[in-house]
Order: structure tokens, then C-alpha cells, then sequence
């Protein structure tokens, strides 16, 4: 294996998605190291993802048996693969997470971890490029026997992603070179003609990695593969073999479908590359197949904090408005999926709307799958918490976040999007620079400082003279946005990318303030699950009320009153700093549980039915004196004003894993 090695001067922050120069886009993703967080919010995230977990990372992966796997594909052990079927994916999200995190701060001892692991996967790998380290343990010899289920090409999308991101951060290109020999071993099996196979993988990623790959090697079979994967989809191929189609994202094409259905990674995944697909080629019906599903996906199968997944069992996608709060899946990799597609949307069309979505995802959807500490995991992230749930599988939030899964999907992957954070900010467009996320950075013509999320005032200094149309993302959730210029102050409308073109002189400043005003939000009615509450938001971020903020009631017996006006104060203090808010409502005034929990609308039960048995008494934690849940509040009983307390969602279970809702009732 030849290895270029890489210095300090070579490293770059993250491009996860440069397309190529033919490409048809109405962005750019900024140039390598042209963008890079340098303060606030979000570089106190990628400072303890670098330092704590990605570093960890490479401890939990020999833990887990993700190396050791490697190491017997290798011949350099002996022994039995552990794990499922898709252990390798695992070590590639993190070696991407490596590549962006030394790019973003080189460190030696990075540098050593992700060739130490390289130099593992280029032993572990065939003679013909073939390289899955469980199925050649497990597989004796078969290949691709079973690609609905056993993730071959799913390990090997993501380790083109890796591939491709070690070689543009830090300059070495041994995986490259471990990627590219096993692409052209896919090139040779996969597609139609002679001695090749009609067969698609149970689960996309592929696609991406095909088409980034061909971005940095140029090579055209690459995306041509691609290409072939994303049509072949829809045609039967995984019914055929036994399999689920509408669990596989191969009910329907992806040109003919209307929304997004099944598996909700693998949908958000196969949608993702086929926007890539699509800007590489010209292909304008791909692209407005994927818009039309995406705009389908938000307006009916999206939560309010953006998490895509309604369902535990297969985690899928549900029917339209099937939004469960309790039981919702809201998986953290179906929302770092969800980003990548909408960030390749907004590429494609330059439509602000994909922006919003990045952002909603990201504060919310993205944020709440990890601790504060940065080396704790959600897999799932639903909506509210009950009082007394139970812990019952590995990934239910009862648990609290764990630091590592029997299927550790989620953390590397939350690892490599944290690191590659930066290349999210901006895009450029003839010789304009559009700023789409807010953060304290570094933009290479600007510099941008603030307080976002928690405060809406951003301050962007130009640091070079010249002309320069500088657009900025007005958020929809901002009614009213004052931008304030050498020239002036205008106040744009939400939605929309204002843009203010002119001659700048280094030092000249742009004042934007934003309406960060909280407010009350209902669900359409066909949400169920959301009926007759309410869920507040506060500029970008959705709230939660937590039982650590409460005192003397359990927020499973929350109401709220919809006309009392919210009050803010800033907590430094708390949770690394928020804005909490005060949420006035009502609590029951007893504990009291009735024996049947149906009642008239007029308040009244039948037959007299009030309490399950009026001489149980309660303690103040609501319990039995057998050390049982308690007696809850008959709803048709008194009930006491109460203030309560919201954090932001992303914020809930830092402090245990405690009783949370995003969605209150309304006061009767």
C-alpha cells in the first residue's frame, strides 16, 4: 500500500459533498478550509466530540469486536466474527469522523489511530477488492448471497465516504486505494450485462459513496454504477429474493414515488444519493422526484422537531400524520440522513426551505440523539417520556443515552457529522457567498459572531474589499428580521435568501436581528397523537418540559393554559446555558386515580366511578405505601395553577432520564 502522509499545512475542515465542475448546481459547497466554527454553540460540541468521543470512539470499536472482525478477515487472528452483519460500517463512520476531526484539529495521535486502522482494512481486504470482514469470516467464500439483509454494499458506501474524507483532509490516500480497488471489484459484479448482477442492497448508502468516490478519482464507471443502483430500485429485485418491498425502499421507483416510505434511514439514504445522482448527470425528473418526496416527507411524516421515523417495530416510516409522541422512533441517523439529503436539495435548487430543514434537524432532531458531554447516545428520540417507563429494549430512552449499542449505527455517525459540522454553514454561486447556518465562524471573505441559538442577533464583518453579494438566510420562524448594512436597514421576509450586494470595505459590518419571540404551536388534526396540545418553540429550537425543572408535580399531569404569556430567562447555569422558559398551566390538586380513566364529556363517570379506591393514600412522589405508582389525578377533579419550566428538547436527559413532553395538553 503507498501512502502519501499528511502534514498540518494539508489538513482541511469538511466537504463532505464537492460536487465536480459539470455538475449541475445552483450552490457550491465553499472550497476546502474555507469554513470553519470558531466559537459559541456549536464549537463547544465539536470540541468535546474531537476530544472525548471520537477519541473514545476507537475504544468502544475494540470493545465491540468491530476490530477484531478486521483483524481475523486478516489472518492476523483467529476466531468468530461478533456483532451483525454490518460491523464494518461502524469503523468507517468513525474513520470519517477521524479525517474531518483532524482536519478540523490535527493531532498526531489521529493521524496514528486512522492509519493504524487503515493499514487493517487494506490487510483485511481480498485479492479482487471484495472486502466485508463478517461475511468473509461468516460467509464461508459466499458473496452477496442475501444483499437484502447482509449490508455488503451498505459497508461499502460508507467506506467510500471515508475514503474520500481522509484523502481530502489530511492528504493520505490509503484508504483510497483500499475504496477504489474494492469500487472496481463492484463495477465488474454489479448492473446489467454480461457476467454482472442484477441485485441491489437491503441498504442504500452505496449510492452516495459511488458518486463521491467518482468526484475524487474521476473515475465514471463510478457514478455510472450509481446510477444503475438508484433506477434499479422499485423493479421487484428484492421481492423477488424473499424480501419486504416497501420496508426496502423498492416498492416504487424513485422517479414515480410521491413520499418517502419504509426503513426510515435506509429512505432518507437512497433519497440522498439520488439527488447526487441527479446533479452529476442533469437529470431533471430525478431531482423533482426528490423534491416532491422530500416536501411530502415534511409536510406529513415529520415530527416538530424534525425527526423522520415513526415507528419502533422495522423503524419506518409511518402512514401520513402517524406521529406517535411516546413511541416515536425519530431515529438520530434518519436525521443526519434528512440533512444530508437536504443539503443536497439546496445545492441542487438554491431553495431556502432546504436550509430551514437542515437547521430543524440539526438543533433538534440531530442534537437531542447526543449528550451534552458529547459521548452519550440516543438511537431513538421520541417525543415525551412517561412517568415509571420501563427500561425495557437496548435502545429505549428509559435507559437514559448510552454510551455505545449492540447496533452502534448512531454514534459514529453523530462522531463524523459533528466533525464535519463547518461544511454545512455556506455555499458560494457566482462569485456571491450565502450564508445558510448560523454560527461564530470563520467564512474566509466574512466573519460571523453570535449568540445563535439561544440569541437572535448575528453580527457578519466583511474582511475583504471588493464586491461581494452576501446572501443571508432569513429563517421562516423569524416574523419580523432587521438587517442592518452600511447602507441601511431592511426588513426581509421569512423564507427567503436576502442578499446584499455591493462594494464592501474590509471591516464593514452586516447587524442582523432575528424574532426570537416563543410561541405555541398546535398539530393538524390528523396528527392524533398531538391533539388538543400544544408545543412551543423559540426561534430554531423546540422545547420540552423536564421533571427536574418542575416542583410539586409530575409533568405527566401538566396542562397548560393556551393565553398566558410565556417568560423567558436566561440560564447560564444550566445545561451548558439556555434560555428556559415559563410555561404557566395546571396541576392536579390531589392524587387521587379514578378506577376507570373514561369519563362523560360533561365530567361525570358512570356509576359513580370516581377513585380506584378512595382509602389508598400517596406519598409525595406519588406513591403507594407498597412503593407502587400512586394515585394520579382524576382529569375531572380539581386542579391548581402551576408555573412550569421548558429547556430546549435537544437538551432532556442530561440530568437522568426523567419524565419529558414536548407536546402539552390544553387546559380545560
Amino acid at each position: 500500500m503507498t501512502t502519501t502522509l499528511a502534514t498540518d499545512s494539508r489538513a482541511q475542515t469538511a466537504t463532505p459533498v464537492l460536487p465536480t465542475d459539470a455538475a449541475h448546481l445552483a450552490y457550491r459547497p465553499l472550497p476546502a478550509g474555507a469554513a470553519r466554527i470558531t466559537g459559541g454553540f456549536w464549537a463547544l460540541r465539536q470540541e468535546r466530540n474531537g476530544r472525548d468521543a471520537v477519541r473514545s470512539g476507537y475504544h468502544q470499536l475494540e470493545a465491540a469486536g468491530n476490530f477484531r472482525n478486521l483483524r481475523i478477515a486478516a489472518g492476523d487472528e483467529e476466531g468468530e466474527a461478533v456483532g451483525p452483519i454490518f460491523m464494518d460500517s461502524d469503523v468507517t463512520k468513525w474513520l470519517e469522523a477521524v479525517a474531518w476531526e483532524y482536519g478540523r484539529a490535527p493531532a498526531d495521535d489521529l493521524l496514528e489511530l486512522q492509519r493504524e486502522v487503515t493499514a487493517l482494512y487494506a490487510r483485511a481486504q481480498a485479492d479482487d477488492g471484495y472486502l466485508d470482514s463478517v461475511q468473509q469470516v461468516r460467509g464461508n467464500g459466499e458473496r452477496y448471497t442475501d444483499l437484502k439483509w447482509s449490508h455488503e454494499l451498505y459497508c461499502a458506501g460508507h467506506l467510500y465516504q471515508a475514503a474520500v474524507a481522509q484523502h481530502r483532509a489530511t492528504g493520505d490516500t490509503g484508504l483510497l486505494d483500499v475504496a477504489t480497488k474494492n469500487a472496481d471489484h463492484l463495477v465488474a459484479t454489479f448492473g446489467e450485462g454480461p457476467g454482472r448482477t442484477a441485485d441491489i442492497d437491503g441498504h442504500p448508502v452505496v449510492e452516495m459513496g459511488l458518486v463521491e468516490l467518482y468526484r475524487e478519482t474521476g473515475t465514471r464507471a463510478y457514478l455510472d454504477l450509481a446510477h444503475w443502483f438508484v433506477d434499479a430500485r422499485g423493479h421487484g429485485i428484492i421481492e423477488r429474493a424473499g424480501g419486504e418491498p416497501t420496508y426496502f425502499s423498492d416498492r416504487v421507483t424513485a422517479r414515480a414515488a410521491t413520499t418517502v416510505e419504509g426503513h426510515a434511514v435506509r429512505a432518507v439514504y437512497l433519497a440522498a444519493g439520488a439527488v447526487d445522482v441527479a446533479i452529476e448527470t442533469g437529470d431533471t425528473e430525478l431531482l423533482a422526484a426528490s423534491e416532491r418526496q422530500f416536501a411530502d416527507m415534511m409536510a406529513t411524516k415529520a415530527f416538530i422537531t424534525g425527526g423522520l421515523g415513526a415507528r419502533w417495530d422495522w423503524e419506518a416510516f409511518g402512514d401520513p400524520y402517524e406521529l406517535p409522541t411516546d413511541r416515536g422512533y425519530a431515529e438520530t441517523c434518519a436525521a443526519i440522513g434528512g440533512v444530508q439529503w437536504a443539503w443536497r436539495l439546496l445545492l441542487a435548487t438554491g431553495k431556502p426551505v432546504y436550509a430551514d430543514a437542515i437547521e430543524r434537524l440539526l438543533y433538534n432532531a440531530f442534537l437531542a440523539g447526543v449528550s451534552l458531554a458529547g459521548t452519550e447516545y440516543f438511537y431513538v428520540n421520541p417525543l415525551q417520556h412517561r412517568d415509571h417507563a420501563h427500561q425495557d429494549e437496548n435502545r429505549s430512552p428509559a435507559h437514559g443515552r448510552r454510551g455505545w449499542f449492540d447496533c452502534a449505527c448512531c454514534p459514529p455517525n453523530i462522531m463524523r457529522t459533528f466533525a464535519s459540522l463547518d461544511g454545512y454553514l455556506a455555499t458560494q454561486a457566482d462569485g456571491g457567498l450565502q450564508v445558510h447556518q448560523y454560527a461564530t465562524a470563520d467564512l474566509g471573505r466574512v466573519r460571523i459572531e453570535t449568540g445563535y441559538p439561544h440569541d437572535g442577533r448575528v453580527v457578519v464583518t466583511v474582511t475583504e474589499d471588493g464586491p461581494l453579494a452576501l446572501g443571508l438566510r432569513i429563517p421562516a420562524w423569524s416574523d419580523t428580521t432587521a438587517v442592518t448594512t452600511p447602507d441601511g436597514v431592511a426588513h426581509p421576509t421569512p423564507g427567503t435568501l436576502h442578499v446584499v450586494d455591493r462594494h464592501w470595505t474590509a471591516g464593514d459590518t452586516v447587524e442582523v436581528a432575528f424574532d426570537t419571540t416563543a410561541h405555541r404551536f398546535v398539530a393538524d388534526d390528523r396528527i392524533d397523537a398531538a391533539r388538543g396540545q400544544v408545543a412551543i418553540e423559540r426561534g430554531p429550537l423546540v422545547y420540552a418540559v423536564e421533571q427536574a425543572d418542575q416542583e410539586g408535580f409530575t409533568v405527566d399531569d401538566l396542562t397548560v393554559d393556551v393565553d398566558a404569556p410565556l417568560t423567558e430567562e436566561r440560564r447560564d447555569d444550566l445545561l451548558d446555558g439556555v434560555v428556559a422558559l415559563r410555561v404557566p398551566g395546571h396541576a392536579p390538586a390531589s392524587h387521587e386515580q379514578p378506577a376507570w380513566p373514561y369519563r362523560r364529556i360533561d365530567g361525570t363517570r358512570p356509576g359513580g366511578a370516581e377513585r380506584a379506591d378512595e382509602a389508598t393514600s400517596v406519598d409525595d412522589a406519588g406513591r403507594g405505601a407498597g412503593g407502587e405508582p400512586g394515585l394520579q389525578a382524576d382529569a375531572a377533579g380539581a386542579a391548581r395553577p402551576v408555573t412550569a419550566v421548558a429547556i430546549p428538547y435537544y437538551a432532556w436527559a442530561n440530568r437522568g432520564a426523567a419524565p419529558m413532553r414536548v407536546w402539552l395538553p390544553i387546559a380545560r
